[in-house]
């Protein structure tokens, strides 16, 4: 088992990745100094005041005193060096052509929509247009959890939130495109859409939103129109079921499997280990012909030139020029610090700077092209790798990724996490203390890399542990009932 990684032959620090470092150990001839945590870096050069610091081949700030070598960077002497607004250059597009030959690709055993989408779940939703039914949305979805025949249903669920009134502007339209979409998801065989009556964004409006869709698996009802709003909801959700008593599964293409990449709680190792593995996956899924997409914008800020040089043409590049630049101007306007980044636990981690965090994102994204740059709760069209407008929040984040159509959401963590979308959220550790630590949170294991697996073993596990979820192998936030959605809202609220 290595002990510890240089990451790219210009780095001038490594990362201790199977346990603390201490006075005394030894890697390329680089005596230790002191104690360096798991995750952390050492510094296996002398770096003067004021120097980049590089890892994964990139700077990740400077240092803010000189560091010996052998001495551990962090907080205490390293310092980003993200500025202001960037001048970002074209550099001509990138083929995005498929690698792999149909015959080579697996099979899904999903559910066919009568639109022509795939779903990988067969579930009843019930969706609020306003925080004020939710506990009718709830008691609705109970009821039908006791009293229907749900024998080929993997799940009742009433997705609530506080918004749909007193909302103004761009929220307010957030809060319809949102709901629409997930009215709209695949992995819904029938949905009950519950108003109240008198909010903003009233049926007649989402309705609108929706386009077309199929008028027998979703359903509408305002609560104030009735006498007894909980009865009239259970016997549209009863007949639902009953429809959806018949779905089947039947093998589809895994080229229609669309896949949302995700990282929260990260630490030293998630760039290492899960990112890149995840990384390999989108590259593989792409060369099937498939979708993956990546989001948390503000955590590219110092990676994003990375991702702007595999924009397919001048379009997508500009789309991500102001995609980046419209994130950091969303901070200025509420007079906030833009690099106000990494977290407290991203820093015990071992994660110092913003430039360090994003490079280690990034990664999710492996080398294929950008293909398209998604407004928040747009909706995938072309197959490839996408960049979404979404914020780093991990339920927000999580639950755009699901909105924009993702089936499945591939999630990456170094400290762990219980919650999940409303689509399958596959949590993926870093490191294997942690999986075994919290077995009951994490579905698949990436810290076997640092133990010596080779990346075409892991990948391939990871490949084996999507497919069988996409068959309706239930993650563990499933079985324990983790499943939630988070509105991005960011004005004002009357």
């Amino acid at each position: 088992m290595k002990r510890i990684i240089k990451i790219h032959d210009s780095d001038n620090v490594a990362v201790a990745v199977a346990g603390d470092l201490h006075e005394g150990d030894t890697f390329e001839g680089v005596t230790v100094t002191e104690t360096v945590p798991q995750g952390h870096k050492f510094a296996l050069q002398p770096i003067g005041e004021g120097e980049s610091v590089i890892k994964y081949g990139y700077p990740i700030g400077h240092a803010t005193t000189s560091i010996g070598a052998g001495q551990w960077v962090h907080s205490h002497n390293l310092a980003t060096s993200l500025g202001p607004d960037l001048e970002y250059e074209y550099h001509g597009g990138v083929s995005d052509e498929k690698l792999t030959s149909a015959d080579d690709m697996p099979v899904i055993n999903g559910y066919l929509r009568a639109d022509g989408n795939m779903g990988i779940r067969n579930e009843l939703w019930i969706v609020p247009t306003v925080g004020c039914v939710n506990g009718v949305a709830c008691a609705i979805a109970e009821r039908v959890k006791k009293e229907c025949n749900l024998l080929n249903i993997d799940d009742v669920r009433a997705f609530t939130h506080n918004y749909g009134c007193s909302q103004l502007g761009e929220d307010h339209v957030n809060t319809r495109k949102a709901l629409a979409a997930l009215a709209k998801h695949p992995n819904a065989g029938g949905v009950l859409v519950l108003g109240l009556g008198c909010e903003n964004n009233a049926i007649t409006a989402l309705r609108e939103e929706m386009g077309d869709f199929d008028t027998s698996r979703i359903r509408f009802l305002n609560a104030q129109d009735i006498e007894d709003e909980v009865s009239a909801g259970f016997e549209i959700c009863r007949e639902l079921a009953r429809q959806m008593n018949g779905d089947i599964r039947r093998p589809l293409p895994v080229s229609m499997l669309k896949i949302g990449l995700k990282c929260g709680g990260s630490d030293g190792l998630s760039g290492i280990t899960a990112n890149p593995l995840v990384g390999r996956f989108s590259d593989r899924l792409v060369s099937w012909g498939g979708t993956t997409v990546l989001t948390e914008v503000p955590e590219m800020f110092g990676a994003e030139t990375i991702l702007m040089d595999r924009a397919k043409d001048k379009d997508v590049f500009d789309r991500m020029v102001s995609l980046i630049n419209g994130f950091k101007d969303y901070f200025r306007s509420y007079g906030q610090p833009i690099y106000e980044n990494p977290s407290p636990g991203n820093k015990k981690g071992g994660i110092t700077t913003l430039e360090e965090k994003s490079l280690g994102c990034v990664q999710k994204g492996g080398s294929s092209p950008v293909v398209d740059v998604l407004s928040y709760a747009g909706a995938v069209t072309k197959y490839g790798l996408n960049i979404l407008q979404a914020p780093g929040n991990d339920l927000v984040a999580s639950t755009a990724l699901a909105l924009a159509g993702c089936h499945m959401v591939l999630f990456t963590t170094g400290r762990g996490t219980p919650f999940g979308t409303f689509v399958p959220t596959l949590k993926i550790s870093t490191n294997t203390p942690l999986s075994i630590h919290k077995s009951g949170w994490i579905d698949f294991n990436a810290g076997e890399i640092v133990a010596g697996e080779p990346w075409d073993s892991a990948l391939s596990r990871l490949i084996d542990k999507v497919l069988a979820t996409a068959d309706g192998a239930a993650l563990c936030h499933e079985l324990n009932g983790a499943k939630e959605i988070a509105i991005f809202k960011s004005g004002v609220t009357l």
